[in-house]
């Protein structure tokens, strides 16, 4: 009697070949002719990086909520709800070098009205998804608050990056998703193609590739290891979730042995990075981000506190 693979076999062997083969995480930076930007939302962005105010009870909530994804990506940066200062300078460097000053970036904040009227002036993206798309994502931020459940992301019918986690590799991937929505010509037609089961895997390969590219011209060896072994697991999980949805009886197995897939390449890919680094956009410490230079940046005074 003939047998057949199972639906397991059958996603592992297209699994492997994507995590494994061919290198389709491999840097490269997004290139582009300029960006679609809303005038209105620009002239509303004359304060880029904002933080939340410090809520000991709500971020010890985050801080509990985020343990499952602190295990999964093997980091206790995950979700902790407390963004340092270089995290903050990576995004700024990143924001400031590719022009994208009209990208909000909230740094554990909670501001659905401020969002909202954001949403109002992007007119980049049509209204009728700003409308309808764009007030759900607006609402399900509001009604489930990443300062509570944690979940770094970027909104493209805001243009907004929310982070939670003090990793600066997951801030240069969200920033990498605003430039690569900024230069769409139809963003929020590529927004809606992203709920399409399958079709995210090509939006993560385009912003994962261009961190890690970021992240090795920089010259910052830790930066760089950081970006393979955080982005190359994160890919996993959208890989993982994409094979699922194809044999959804098997869909927890396969996800989680693309976590563990995108765990050992990111390892293979660290390990090759190159000793010797040479600082150049990227800082250090916390000490060097106490320098005069960083208040007169592009990007604008220093960040303020809000709720």
């Amino acid at each position: 009697m003939k047998t057949f693979p199972s639906p397991l076999a059958f996603g592992l062997v297209i699994l492997l070949p994507v995590l494994a083969g061919c290198n389709v995480l491999a840097p490269q930076a997004l290139l582009h002719n300029g960006y679609r930007v809303s005038p209105e939302l620009l002239a509303k962005n004359q304060q880029p990086i904002e933080r939340g105010k410090n809520r000991p009870i709500i971020d010890a909530i985050g801080w509990t909520y985020g343990i499952p994804g602190r295990l999964l990506f093997w980091d206790p940066r995950i979700d902790n709800h407390r963004i340092s200062k270089r995290t903050e300078a990576v995004v700024a460097g990143y924001l400031d070098e590719n022009d994208l000053h009209h990208v909000k970036v909230r740094l554990n904040q909670y501001a659905p009205i401020d969002d909202c009227r954001r949403l109002v002036a992007n007119r980049t993206v049509g209204w009728g998804y700003r409308y309808t798309l764009g007030t759900i994502s607006v609402l399900g931020e509001a009604l489930l608050p990443g300062r509570i459940i944690g979940g770094d992301h970027y909104n493209p019918f805001t243009a907004t990056i929310h982070l939670y986690s003090d990793v600066p590799s997951i801030g240069l991937h969200e920033a990498a998703h605003a430039k690569d929505f900024a230069r769409r010509d139809f963003p929020g037609t590529y927004a809606l193609m992203y709920l399409v089961p399958g079709v995210p895997l090509w939006h993560e390969r385009v912003a994962t590739r261009d961190a890690l590219a970021y992240a090795e011209s920089a010259g910052d060896q830790p930066l760089q290891q950081e970006a393979y072994r955080i982005l190359y697991p994160a890919y996993g999980t959208y890989v993982g979730g994409s094979i699922g949805y194809l044999v959804p009886d098997y869909v927890s197995p396969i996800y989680y042995l693309s976590v563990l897939f995108g765990h050992s390449m990111a390892h293979i890919h660290a390990y090759d990075v190159p000793e010797l680094t040479t600082m150049g956009r990227v800082l250090e410490s916390d000490a060097e981000l106490e320098q005069p230079w960083i208040e007169g940046s592009m990007l604008g005074p220093s960040t303020w506190t809000s709720s």
